[in-house]
């Protein structure tokens, strides 16, 4: 998600977008997850939770250098230069198949329901907040 220029200074929203593109970028490793479900030996991953507090205090913890890094030559660049928002884990899962798959799909569609959720959540309180603003900005009688 780029960062409009009308919210750049307002640490409030900067915090909002941030938590949207972490909710983005853990949907695209849900789905990879469900994408590799019958894969041999794949063990699903995660991103690291988020510090609300922190990024309200603007503390972003992708500001501080904890992007996705290639510790192996078979790994593919990240199409944005290999700096992600946020940080992937291997989350280890309740059931692990005779092939080495740790994917419970079961799991994986809770987390992706509950992203989406969170994600609708943030949307909603962001169109809010720029309601509120331009209310405040609005001429008085207009």
């Amino acid at each position: 998600m780029t960062t409009n220029m009308a919210n750049q200074g307002i640490g409030f929203l900067n915090a909002l977008q941030s938590r949207m593109s972490w909710l983005n970028d853990r949907q695209k490793v849900v789905a990879q997850n469900v994408a590799n479900a019958s894969t041999p030996g794949f063990k699903p991953r995660d991103l690291m939770g988020q510090d609300f507090g922190k990024l309200m205090a603007g503390q972003d913890e992708a500001a501080n250098g904890l992007g996705m890094t290639m510790t192996n030559a078979m790994h593919l660049p990240s199409p944005d230069g290999g700096a992600t928002r946020a940080r992937e884990i291997v989350s280890l899962d309740s059931e692990t198949t005779m092939d080495g798959n740790s994917v419970v799909l079961e799991e994986q569609m809770l987390k992706m329901a509950e992203s989406r959720m969170q994600f609708q959540a943030a949307v909603s309180f962001y169109e809010k907040s720029m309601s509120m603003l331009r209310m405040a900005a609005k001429a008085p009688g207009k």
